[in-house]
């Protein structure tokens, strides 16, 4: 539960005074935030470390520039995916080699979906949330769609039993660590536990929970996971996902996109395809050197970074928030949806109203407080304890007072939808 609600009326000064004491202040001044700007949309997309600049332009203004397709070998592009993956298991408690990072999300659960069902070939049938980011349904359906003899079950949203979901049918279940609407933080090494004594493999989806929390695959008995790099992690818009593969698993099975750069012998240009076997069989095809650089600079970042810290605080964050939106969310029908218990929640808090949600959102990113807005009616806003700082929380919420008594989302240019939400 939070550590402010009902001791006092938290000022900006009490805020203040907690940036003077967080560890993790120093942080924000490696990144760039524009003037004037209350970033709460990080868990959407991350902002730029501000090493990221100089790197990029190394890349283009000299390993592509001068050194042209010799930087494949000479600036190392070859070795990014495994490098980067090697940085982002340091993070999230694997082993090395059990992590790599490529293509996208979406494309990566369409390759461990698959290789899932190889895996647990007499079972014939996918499980998804109906609460999860919609891509994550649309990759399992697709998949099963294209294969004679599967089919996708969904888990309702609202249901709470998910135990009841580990049928002998099922081979692979797709499930959220943390929602990516409500925050609701699901655990990870009990569920997987009760899976594997149920024959049943679980692909854990990382978006909202890889850079907002502490993650330990191996300790959790994680066996494949997903990931993606432009959020929490601050890899750059569009940077390339990543996936994790249990070292038991390695040679178990195979992955469907049987591309190029997954040949065991890459430059030996065989006819017959031969899977690496090592967790490059996950790779297609060439990739752009640009976005890897842009993340392997956040990722070297993060190596400074005590995700024990960045968890206290990011509960301390959006403590801080609800207790502050309380009296706000109350006047103004804003339904809190993220559990206030810390042992469930992420690093999002999320409201739901059943009318001018959006508006309410375009309304404080006109103000400079930038959140996001999830159909039907979830407003929806990121902590990101690396560059958000308490008094940060507290202007928003002063923005958001604002917004609602002067009833500025009823402002016509604040209704209409914009092609990102």
């Amino acid at each position: 539960m939070s550590q402010f609600v009902n001791i006092k009326k938290i000022t900006l000064e009490d805020c203040k005074s907690m940036d003077l004491a967080d560890p993790l202040s120093s942080f924000k001044s490696k990144f760039h935030l524009p003037e004037g700007i209350v970033y709460l949309d990080g868990n959407s997309m991350g902002a730029a470390p501000k090493q990221a600049f100089p790197d990029i332009k190394n890349v283009v203004e000299e390993e592509w520039a001068n050194g042209l397709i010799r930087s494949w070998v000479g600036a190392d592009w070859m070795s990014s995916p495994v490098r980067s993956g090697n940085l982002l298991a340091d993070m999230l408690g694997a082993k090395h080699g059990e992590i790599i990072v490529t293509d996208t999300i979406c494309i990566n659960l369409f390759k461990l979906i698959c290789f899932a069902l190889k895996f647990n070939e007499r079972r014939k049938v996918i499980v998804y949330e109906a609460c999860s980011f919609p891509a994550d349904g649309y990759i399992a359906q697709g998949v099963s769609n294209l294969l004679d003899g599967y089919s996708c079950r969904s888990i309702p949203e609202g249901e709470e039993d998910y135990d009841a979901y580990l049928q002998d049918d099922v081979a692979v279940m797709v499930l959220n660590q943390v929602n990516y609407k409500s925050a609701y933080m699901r655990d990870m090494k009990a569920f997987t536990q009760k899976a594997r004594e149920r024959g049943v493999l679980i692909i854990w989806d990382l978006a909202h929970s890889a850079g907002a929390m502490p993650v330990d695959l191996n300790a959790d008995g994680v066996d494949l996971a997903v990931g993606c790099t432009y959020k929490y992690l601050n890899g750059g818009p569009g940077s390339p996902g990543f996936v994790y593969v249990n070292k038991a698993l390695h040679g178990k099975s195979v992955q469907p996109i049987t591309g190029w750069f997954g040949h065991a012998n890459q430059f030996a240009f065989e006819e017959k395809y031969t899977p690496s076997k090592t967790l490059s069989q996950f790779q297609t095809g060439t990739f752009s050197a640009l976005s890897y650089q842009g993340l392997e600079t956040s990722l070297n970042l993060w190596r400074e970074v005590d995700f024990n810290l960045v968890r206290e605080k990011s509960l301390k964050l959006t403590d801080l928030f609800i207790d502050l939106m309380m009296p706000v969310a109350k006047k103004y029908g804003l339904t809190l949806i993220t559990p206030e218990d810390h042992s469930v929640r992420g690093s999002h808090v999320s409201y739901y109203r059943e009318d001018n949600g959006y508006a309410i959102v375009q309304a404080l990113i006109a103000r400079g407080v930038i959140g996001d807005f999830r159909a039907p009616g979830v407003l929806r806003f990121g902590f990101t304890p690396l560059y958000l700082s308490y008094e940060d929380v507290w202007q928003s919420v002063e923005h958001f007072k604002a917004v609602l008594e002067n009833k500025e989302y009823l402002q016509e240019e604040h209704k209409a939808f914009q092609a990102v939400t």
